[in-house]
């Protein structure tokens, strides 16, 4: 399965016969709707009906995309992914201490997806810059200690407590980061969009990507992207897919850390704005050729050999699944019906 990225101003995107026919220019491209996942629009293109109709009956999801890798829209289908039940259990999450064990979990695992990245950047560096490392790693242990000994009260009495903890890991984390990427590429910490460094600008719309593709598998998955725990509820926020994108953040600063390392990205991949930088089309490029890649290795994830991209569906599916066995289980030990 492939996906198709529009990335240049004034490409043109039309159906033939059950292929999709891209023109850029007086160049043309077809590929069939059977082997295509995901239209990516992130630029000035003109798409026809007939394509996003083509897009809708084979289920591909077209994401039109911002400067900065932030969706500002999508192309479904109107089905909903699964059964309501799952969304009518998940609404009581917020209020159940099973909600807030589920926060500590997707929280535990990206502190411990920071730490693995940061022992893995260890191997061939200086003394200096390992015992930076080192000396981290251990401070963001002591949140992920405290983060285990949480009560698992409803979130509402704990949120703060949580944010605290995971908000001081990330600040040491970034901090570290900025340190031991090669000189010229040093930053201090995060910043967002606009980002101030060229890390964070490409950080940021790798972010982005993930974003789409963590609300496209709620949806497959039945889940209401809408309906979260952690993060509060506000118009229009799809707050469990904030809750949930904390899981594979790890993975996409793996990639973008990679590509500054070996000195790929260049100062011409960025757009000079007011208050900092965007990623232009040189740098979405490669950021996304990297992303595709490395999303098409398959990893040992628990207990099973799945490529990285399918990683995000199998847990949705998986948290689907445990919101109905679990909530259910409860509700019947409370006497619920």
């Amino acid at each position: 399965m492939m996906k198709i990225i529009l990335n240049t101003v004034g490409a043109y995107l039309s159906k033939k016969d059950d292929r999709f026919q891209v023109k850029v220019n007086d160049e043309k491209s077809e590929y069939s709707c059977k082997k295509v996942e995901q239209i990516l629009v992130s630029t000035s293109v003109l798409i026809t009906t007939d394509a996003l109709q083509l897009a809708v009956e084979n289920n591909i999801d077209v994401v039109f995309l911002q400067y900065n890798g932030q969706p500002f829209g999508r192309v479904w289908h109107s089905k909903l992914g699964s059964i309501s039940t799952i969304r009518r259990k998940q609404l009581k999450l917020i209020d159940m201490p099973l909600g807030t064990k589920f926060v500590k979990e997707w929280i535990t695992e990206k502190i411990n997806n920071q730490i693995l990245h940061l022992k893995k950047l260890e191997s061939n560096r200086s003394d200096e810059k390992i015992k930076i490392l080192e000396d981290s790693i251990e401070k963001i242990k002591l949140q992920l200690d405290n983060i285990s000994k949480v009560k698992e009260v409803p979130i509402k009495n704990v949120r703060n407590t949580i944010e605290g903890y995971e908000g001081t890991a990330g600040r040491i984390y970034f901090s570290t980061l900025g340190k031991v990427i090669p000189e010229k590429y040093a930053f201090g910490g995060r910043s967002k969009n606009p980002a101030e460094d060229m890390f964070n600008c490409m950080l940021n719309y790798a972010y982005g990507i993930l974003y789409s593709n963590v609300e496209k598998a709620c949806i497959i998955a039945g889940l209401d992207p809408y309906i979260g725990i952690m993060h509060t509820d506000n118009y229009n926020k799809t707050a469990l897919v904030f809750d949930l994108i904390e899981l594979y953040r790890g993975y996409m600063d793996e990639i973008v850390f990679k590509l500054f390392s070996k000195r790929q990205v260049k100062i011409e991949m960025f757009d000079q704005v007011e208050g900092g930088l965007w990623l232009n089309k040189e740098g979405k490029v490669l950021l996304i050729g990297a992303v595709n890649e490395k999303f098409a290795d398959k990893i040992k994830y628990k207990g099973r050999n799945i490529e990285l991209g399918n990683i995000i569906q199998y847990d949705c599916h998986s948290i689907a699944n445990k919101i109905l066995e679990e909530v259910e289980s409860t509700d019947v030990s409370m006497g619920c019906i």
